[in-house]
């Protein structure tokens, strides 16, 4: 398997136009100042001229641009897609998470050039992808609430239960007993309310602003938080606590005005990457499921970015109702298209 490694091996990759070494290189113009991806069909430049990069972000970093022609984004090849998906299901059939080397020998592929195409197209270095993935069966083991939280936490591949524990709460919001226990000695505040979008159901850990929930039933929302909590102290017509949520309905109602208060957020890695990325987007702006995927540095991880704004479950605050299509079309919403238009039009009227 050619690894496309030396600058003689990249130029006759380039002059035959082979469409898979776009998954080791790009190759940038002197004389033009642009950068292409092998397989492009621009006009065959000379070799004098030309200098080899690992990544568009370093041809860029470099001072050159994206070639026109092939827009820096060459189809993913059949043998990349089914490298990474391979590399997928090794990591979830492993009882340990496997080390790169290990994956890279399994694979046939050098360990820096699996991560380099594991990253580019989920997003997630390889080690973060088994911690989600741990982290996700972990979750599902003491939902199901059999056997003990050690037995649970070894099944789902941690070999530390100590280190496991270091970082628990972040995993799972909560520590692993608490939450098989459907939040057992947890204290949430919540409220439900009525704003222009309908019925909103506002919660607040010790953290912050876990939860602003939209819905046209205000009981449904109540139920819902009811279910996934069942054991927590669920504190409600608190009084205090109904000014915090006047503070997010009025935010709601104007979001230029901004929310000062704390947010609780929980999700996987790639999922707080992505809502990160949404909260530096100012209101009266839109942005494309493309965009947010160019911001976290994984521009092939489109479908992935739309999961993860679906997945959000802190409404307005962490802006998914910014994201639309390509073309502009208004997309799905957790929410209701209907509220997404509103939200949208409300924020295109005070920019």
């Amino acid at each position: 398997m050619t690894t496309y490694t030396t600058p003689e091996q990249r130029w006759q990759a380039v002059a035959a136009r082979v469409a898979e070494a776009a998954d080791h290189f790009v190759y940038a113009v002197r004389t033009t100042g642009i950068y292409c991806y092998p397989g492009c069909k621009a006009r065959l430049p000379l070799r004098s001229n030309l200098e080899f990069f690992e990544s568009p972000a370093l041809a860029e970093a470099a001072g050159y641009r994206a070639c026109k022609r092939c827009m820096g984004r060459p189809a993913i090849s059949a043998r990349t897609r089914r490298l990474v998906s391979d590399a997928c299901r090794l990591i979830e059939a492993c009882e340990l998470p496997p080390s790169l080397e290990q994956l890279g020998e399994r694979l046939a592929v050098s360990p820096f050039h699996l991560h380099r195409l594991f990253k580019a197209q989920t997003g997630l270095t390889p080690k973060a992808y088994a911690e989600a993935f741990r982290a996700q069966r972990l979750r599902s083991s003491l939902g199901h609430g059999q056997g003990s939280v050690t037995d649970a936490i070894f099944e789902a591949g941690y070999n530390s239960s100590s280190r496991f524990y270091a970082g628990a709460e972040q995993r799972l919001g909560m520590p692993p007993r608490q939450f098989r226990a459907g939040g057992a000695g947890v204290t949430i505040r919540f409220a439900v309310g009525q704003c222009s979008l309908g019925a909103i159901l506002v919660t607040q850990s010790e953290k912050g602003i876990c939860a602003i929930l939209l819905g046209d039933d205000p009981e449904a929302l109540v139920h819902a938080l009811e279910d996934q909590f069942c054991n927590a102290e669920l504190i409600g017509a608190d009084g205090a606590y109904e000014q915090v949520v006047a503070q997010v309905i009025g935010f709601v109602e104007a979001p230029a005005l901004g929310l000062d208060l704390p947010l609780d957020v929980q999700g996987t890695v790639f999922q707080e990457r992505v809502w990160q990325a949404l909260r530096e987007v100012p209101p009266g702006c839109r942005v494309s499921y493309s965009d947010i995927a160019e911001r976290i540095g994984a521009p092939k991880a489109v479908r992935a970015v739309a999961k993860a704004c679906a997945a959000n479950r802190i409404a307005v605050a962490i802006p998914c109702h910014r994201v639309v299509r390509r073309d502009g079309d208004i997309s799905g919403y957790r929410w209701g298209i209907e509220r997404k238009r509103q939200l949208l039009a409300r924020e295109t009227a005070l920019s």
